[in-house]
């Protein structure tokens, strides 16, 4: 099967399953509620990260949707009966990854969108500008898609949506402070933190907001190379 009807066939397989689904609207209504919760007692040292704060929830259900549409392939002999329609696993694996990050770049682009709206109309005159807001919202669609494509590659590794989920959690909302706090230079080429720098109106070292998402760019590549790897050579 070529590409296209590949992706075609991905796309199907992910607007029918209410999980998925759900997951992508978690990211919306997770990102701009909490974004609007901390606009209203605001960072005045940091307007754009108070106006985008609930990135660092919303990425979750990213993380969620990007590990769940990988691993439900492996439950029940699905991945045989897609491999059967599709034998080039290479190209399954890039169809399944780009049905992957497609909806999640609209979903965090209109979430970008949505949550600057929100957090200038409540911060007022003390709000991040139009061209910062702008970089912010290019920033959220960038970062929640390269989380669910990291997710996604660690998934097809794992074969296993519960574990994966169980170990990139408590890193994004625990471990990544943790080692933030003990070792901050190192700590901003972490993929979370790298990428949220385009969240924030300045930054202190390297890497900056867009070679930060370059950084997490590279973390959700060698997720992808390595489960593409583990796809092509492990039994279905």
């Amino acid at each position: 099967m070529p590409f296209v009807p590949a992706l075609h066939a991905e796309w199907i397989k992910i607007r029918t399953l209410r999980s998925l689904v759900a997951a992508l609207a978690a990211i919306l209504v997770v990102t701009v509620g909490f974004s609007a919760v901390a606009a209203a007692d605001p960072d005045r040292s940091d307007p754009l990260f108070s106006a985008f704060f609930g990135v660092s929830l919303g990425q979750i259900a990213a993380v969620a949707f990007g590990a769940t549409a990988v691993s439900g392939e492996y439950r029940g002999g699905a991945l045989r009966l897609t491999l059967a329609a599709v034998p080039d696993r290479t190209r399954w694996f890039a169809a399944k990854a780009a049905a992957v990050a497609l909806p999640v770049l609209a979903t965090g682009a209109l979430t970008g969108l949505a949550a600057l709206a929100v957090g200038r109309a409540t911060l007022g005159a003390s709000g991040p500008t139009w061209a910062e807001g702008l970089r912010g919202a290019a920033g959220c669609a960038l970062y929640l898609t390269l989380m669910a494509l990291f997710a996604a590659g660690l998934a097809a590794v794992l074969r296993s949506g519960a574990v994966t989920l169980g170990l990139l959690i408590p890193f994004l909302l625990i471990v990544s402070f943790v080692v933030g706090d003990l070792s901050a230079g190192a700590a901003g080429y972490l993929p979370d933190r790298a990428g949220q720098a385009a969240l924030h109106s300045a930054w202190e070292g390297s890497p900056g907001p867009w070679s930060g998402l370059a950084v997490t760019a590279l973390w959700a590549a060698a997720a992808l190379l390595a489960g593409g790897w583990c796809v092509r050579r492990r039994d279905a």
